[in-house]
This record gives structure tokens, sequence and C-alpha cells, in this order.
């Protein structure tokens, strides 16, 4: 029961972090900043309940069914906030299955070697998933135009559309994203590993 109410905290908190954040990434000028804290975020989620899952269960491919889980969620809550008047384009979901399917590879590769799985697949996950979140917001409409578009007057004033500034402290949100989730990762991966031992 524990293990099971464990999956669905999760994954309900991975979709309201993907909400939280999301819309701190659309309603800025600082898109790209808050893009490296919305690839941390995800990478935080994804690896601490997929690799809980894995090693609870000693069996490969069950990381793929958390992140399905996972996604599953986000598409409910996308579903939700398009009917609060949100257009479709402008609510992305972050593909969750990828990153976890390369963590189950990590441990079947290694024949469950525990370690590798921390190792491996942490630094893998760390640096797939800002890859995947770039190319889902790729795919939508330019984040500012849509926030001008459709306001939303009950925002706070820091979520309020502004014109973007010139010029950033760094160019490449994904190299910066995956060069921190890669290092980061490993800690959640071995956070993960722990929980089974409580």
């Amino acid at each position: 029961c524990t293990h099971y109410l464990f999956i669905v905290v999760v994954a309900v908190n991975s979709t309201l972090l993907t909400i939280n954040s999301g819309d701190y990434i659309f309603y800025t000028d600082w898109a790209w900043t808050s893009f490296v804290v919305f690839s941390i975020a995800n990478t935080l989620m994804t690896v601490v309940g997929a690799v809980y899952y894995i090693t609870f269960t000693g069996v490969p491919g069950t990381g793929a069914y958390y992140g399905l889980i996972m996604q599953v969620y986000t598409w409910v809550a996308k579903v939700a906030w398009y009917a609060l008047g949100y257009p479709a384009d402008f609510i992305v979901h972050p593909m969750w299955i990828p990153s976890c399917m390369l963590l189950d590879l990590a441990y079947w590769a290694t024949k469950k070697n525990k370690h590798s799985l921390i190792f491996f697949g942490g630094v893998l996950v760390g640096m797939s998933m800002p890859l995947f979140n770039m190319v889902q917001l790729m795919l939508i409409a330019d984040p500012l135009e849509t926030a001008f578009k459709y306001p939303r007057p009950t925002l706070p004033p820091y979520m309020t559309p502004i014109e973007p500034q010139v010029g950033k402290f760094y160019t490449s949100p994904v190299a910066l994203g995956a060069g921190a989730g890669s290092v980061l990762s490993v800690t959640f991966a071995a956070l993960g590993c722990k929980l089974n031992t409580w």
C-alpha cells in the first residue's frame, strides 16, 4: 500500500511541478533561465521515482512504467488547464518515458547493478531530459506571443507577461540544463535507491 501511495504522490507532484515551472517559463522573459530549473525539477521527479520503482521490483522495464504513470497524470493536467482557457499548444508536458527507458536500459545492461543504475542511469536522464523538453518547447507557438494573446488577469505581478530583454548570462539552456542535470541526477538516483532501505 505504501509503495503504490508513493508512486501516486510522486506522479501527482510531478504534474504540479510541470504546471508551476511551465507557467513561469511562459509568462516571463526568463524563459531560458527558468528552462534550466524546469529541467532539473523534472529530472528530480523522474529519477527519484523511477529508480525507487526499478530497485523495488528489481525488474527492468518498471522505470518506463513509472514514466507512463507520470505521462498520463501530466496529460490529464494539460486537459484540465485547457478547460480553464489556456490554448492547447501553450501547455507543455514533458516527455518522461524516454528518459525512464534509459534508466531501465542502464539497469538491464549492467545486469541489475545498483551502482551502475545510479551513475550511468542518472547521467543519462540528466542529459536527456533537457533535450526532450526543448524539443517540446520548439513544437509549440512562441510562448511570449501566446502569453500576450491569452492574458490571465489573476496572475501575480511576477508572472505578468513582459517584453524579453536582450542578452542572457548564457546562450544554451539545453547545455546548462543537461550539465546541471547530469551531475545532480546521480544524487537523485542514489536517493531513489536509499528509499528502498527505509
